[in-house]
């Protein structure tokens, strides 16, 4: 099982500064790359102060640049809010700008509040998102491509450049086992994640993966899972508890876009009171030290989790994303991945770039 880091961008004091938010996101992702992470993901929101990449493509190259291994993957662009013209050249060259290793993590949209802001509804994402798919694919595989469908209709075009990557690598966000199962059955590689959500969805989310790898047989053999969670390697059980209740406290920012009303004020989503109680979140996120962590995550290699994404971003300091960046790195990562621990990379330079640049939040 490989690891990847994800940049999640949680923003809940806006006083903080974009110009730091994507300075830790950067840092971040130079860190993942020195100490042995395949890969990092980047998302794409709008609108709110959480997740907020409003351009994944244009942090990738610039990651790209900032790194010299690491597989960049967006998680996920959402294609509905695109023109897939446009987009798709936009992708050719973010891989051509990017040496190859752009991962296109696609989805359809998951908040409301920002989907209707932004011109489609939640009522029409599946469809629109369908089509979407359909003439991306089309545009970055294929010259004098011509459409005639409910969303797109256009003479012959050629995205120019062509992307250097034959096909560009991609992935598909699906969260309900039912639409993972159909999706690996059309040979896509999935991103899939239970959210705050128990170990019964994360088992069914794993059982879809594998049945419709399976029926491809020799076919889907290459196919890849990869699964997010919530997680963070703490130095030990007090400071686990306290980064627990930073996690209730984001969840309750999220489910208020996710499932909620969307509550937001000036870009601030509103921490509305959640029904689960921060137990029950301990028992469906990893938040722990790292001995527990080695232990609760075998579960998920036994599962045949290809790519496990851990997402650090709690809203605590950059210095402590950073540390236990390292702490993961060093402690969990050789149990799963068979390689060892890289040499220690910290403090320098980058725990001179938190303790100069950011205070707590």
């Amino acid at each position: 099982m490989e690891f990847n880091h994800f940049l999640s961008a949680y923003y809940p004091d806006p006083s903080y500064g974009g110009d730091r938010l994507y300075a830790d996101m950067v840092a971040q992702a130079r860190l993942a790359d020195v100490l042995g992470y395949q890969s990092v993901s980047i998302p794409e929101h709008h609108l709110i102060n959480i997740l907020l990449t409003p351009a994944p493509l244009q942090m990738a190259v610039k990651l790209a640049c900032e790194t010299q291994n690491l597989r960049i993957v967006t998680s996920v662009s959402v294609l509905p809010l695109h023109d897939m013209r446009i987009f798709a050249g936009e992708v050719a060259q973010a891989d051509i700008l990017c040496d190859g290793r752009l991962t296109l993590g696609v989805g359809r949209g998951a908040f409301a509040y920002e989907m209707n802001r932004m011109g489609v509804t939640m009522d029409e994402t599946r469809a629109k998102f369908d089509e979407s798919f359909n003439v991306l694919r089309a545009l970055l595989s294929e010259k004098e491509v011509s459409w005639d469908g409910d969303y797109y209709k256009f003479d012959p075009i050629t995205i120019m450049p062509r992307p250097i990557s034959n096909p560009v690598q991609m992935q598909l966000a699906a969260l309900a086992p039912e639409a993972i199962y159909h999706s690996v059955k059309r040979g896509l590689h999935i991103q899939t994640t239970p959210l705050s959500g128990s170990g019964d969805l994360f088992a069914q989310q794993c059982d879809a993966f594998h049945r419709g790898k399976a029926e491809l047989g020799e076919a889907g053999k290459h196919l890849k899972l990869s699964l997010s969670r919530v997680a963070y390697a703490a130095r030990d059980a007090g400071d686990a508890r306290k980064k627990l209740a930073m996690a209730h406290e984001y969840y309750k920012r999220f489910d208020n876009v996710f499932t909620g009303p969307g509550e937001v004020l000036n870009g601030c989503i509103a921490p509305l009171d959640r029904l689960q109680t921060m137990d029950e979140l301990d028992a469906n996120v990893l938040i722990c030290p790292p001995a527990e962590m080695v232990d609760r995550l075998g579960q998920y290699a036994e599962a045949g989790v290809d790519e496990f994404i851990v997402n650090f971003n709690l809203g605590e300091s950059q210095e402590e994303t950073l540390e236990a960046m390292q702490r993961f790195a060093e402690d969990v990562m050789p149990h799963y991945t068979g390689r060892a621990a890289p040499q220690a990379q910290w403090p320098s330079p980058f725990k001179k770039e938190a303790s100069h640049a950011r205070h707590p939040r």
